[in-house]
């Protein structure tokens, strides 16, 4: 993540996936900004980081990751067009 992204998240006061700085891909433009991540970003850290099988992954990150509801800054996780295979 660079300083820039850094920045604004900070000041919208997002709330952040602990460990997965590297998969965010930006902010919303909503009334409550929120930290938008990329999904294979995330299953690939869980993966290369923890050691864990793909099915491990998705399933680790489907319900400890995104499937925690942290509020209405609850970071938004999504699939880029390029990543669907």
């Amino acid at each position: 993540m660079n300083e820039e992204l850094e920045t604004i998240l900070e000041l919208n006061e997002c709330l952040l996936a602990d460990g997965f700085n590297d998969a965010i891909i930006g902010i919303s433009q909503c009334e409550n900004p929120k930290a938008v991540y990329s999904i294979k970003k995330c299953i690939d850290k869980l993966i290369e980081r923890d050691g864990m099988s793909k099915d491990e992954a998705i399933e680790f990150f489907s319900f400890n990751v995104s499937g925690s509801y942290m509020g209405e800054k609850t970071p938004i996780f999504i699939t880029l067009k390029e990543e669907i295979i």
